[in-house]
């Protein structure tokens, strides 16, 4: 039986693991969630406590374990120390060293786009900053940190300046990146999957953010695929993008990017050599029956994948798909309420909890807010904005005096029809 190493075992990696098993695959997974914390040690056949950095513990334990692979492909976290990891164990890695940094590093990213014809938001450097040559509002972020951590829009010199010392604290090397702010413009993503050096778009969506006046404004509340920007995105920079990313040599696995469409032109500004942190690759096998995740595991054993993916996948086969996502104050959830009705639902391919009772919820004003995760699949608009209104009026989560706890429930008449 071969093993597979999966670095992580949050909610995201258990349709990885149940993939591997349904292969015939032993399972291992690692990471310093403790257990009742951790879905993915729940759901594999063996785990580890071993800190997904602790690469040379987990080499001298996969060597000792006679590990036949290691895969990750959904968190940033676990990008750089998986390619040190296959890099010591001599097992194929979907990526090498400079295709990690390039597509991690928000720097990097941005002059490897800028030289090959793919539009970014526009940058301040601290010599601007310094010559109070700045137009704000102006949007600041670590250059390598993950889930809106560190993350600020400022108005004034005032807060720029606290929020760079902010972000400089959530990055790995005190980098920052301070940017024009794009009010008004639609975020726009793009997931591709790469099959012996040829690009498949898998994926394209509009992604609606959180209100401003709830300092929600840099986290998604929910992204609808396919997104209106789908032709025009492929008729205009599709080329250019591939073709960036086979200079840079991938040739299998996935890559995704975040921008805005603004005013007709696509601006990039965050990437990853992953998959982004949600299940919509279920909803992507209930409408082509193509399972990505199996196709991870055979190139985490094999270096590479006989997965056949459609020309046209972006497009769902004309049907809508959406990952929406309810999020909560600060407060200490006592109750939670509605989930397995939620998941009942034949329009709800997943849903992923991201907390539970009795949790202690802080105001972090990024990822941590989210009370849960819901990947729907419907026939057409209308009966994908029934479906969202069906999750918002179901899930419930209360505190101990009963109290509503979700401050942001996605209203549905911003999705373009």
């Amino acid at each position: 039986m071969k093993k597979i190493l999966v670095l992580g075992s949050v909610s995201v990696h258990v349709k990885l693991i149940k993939a591997a098993q349904e292969m015939g695959i032993y399972t291992i997974t690692t990471d310093n969630v403790p257990y009742e914390d951790s879905p993915g040690k729940k759901v594999a056949d063996e785990y580890w406590n071993l800190n997904i950095y602790d690469v040379d513990g987990i080499v001298e334990k996969a060597k000792e374990s006679e590990i036949d692979g290691v895969i990750s492909g959904w968190l940033d976290p676990c990008q750089r120390p998986y390619f040190q990891i296959c890099k010591e164990l001599k097992l194929p890695c979907y990526g090498d060293e400079e295709q990690f940094f390039k597509m991690t590093d928000k720097h990097a990213f941005k002059k490897m786009c800028k030289e090959n014809g793919v539009d970014t938001i526009d940058e301040f450097s601290e010599r601007d900053i310094k010559a109070g040559n700045v137009e704000f509002p102006v949007f600041v972020k670590p250059v390598d940190s993950r889930g809106s951590r560190g993350q600020n829009v400022c108005y004034t010199m005032e807060e720029l300046l606290s929020a760079m010392e902010i972000a400089k604290s959530e990055s790995s090397n005190g980098d920052i990146l301070v940017e024009k702010y794009m009010s008004g413009s639609r975020e726009f993503h793009v997931t591709y999957f790469f099959v012996d050096g040829e690009p498949y778009l898998l994926r394209t969506s509009d992604n609606y953010c959180g209100a401003e006046d709830m300092h929600m404004e840099k986290v998604v509340s929910c992204a609808v695929m396919p997104s209106r920007y789908t032709k025009r995105y492929i008729e205009t920079v599709h080329s250019n993008v591939v073709k960036m990313f086979k200079k840079l040599g991938i040739k299998n696995g996935p890559i995704f990017m975040q921008g805005f469409e603004d005013n007709g032109r696509f601006r990039f500004f965050d990437p990853g050599l992953r998959f982004p942190g949600v299940d919509y690759e279920l909803v992507f096998k209930k409408v082509f029956n193509v399972d990505l995740m199996k196709a991870m595991i055979q190139i985490a054993l094999y270096g590479k994948t006989d997965i056949e993916i459609p020309r046209e996948a972006a497009f769902i086969n004309g049907f809508r798909a959406a990952v929406l996502y309810l999020t909560v104050r600060a407060c200490t959830i006592a109750h939670l309420g509605g989930e397995m009705e939620v998941s009942a639902n034949g329009n709800v391919i997943s849903y992923l909890p991201r907390c539970k009772e009795g949790e202690k919820i802080v105001w972090a004003y990024n990822v941590n807010q989210r009370l849960g995760e819901a990947d729907l699949l419907c026939a057409n608009t209308e009966e994908l904005i029934n479906t969202i209104n069906f999750v918002n009026s179901t899930l419930t989560a209360t505190d101990a005096n009963g109290e509503d706890v979700i401050f942001a429930r996605f209203d549905t008449s911003r999705i373009d029809r």
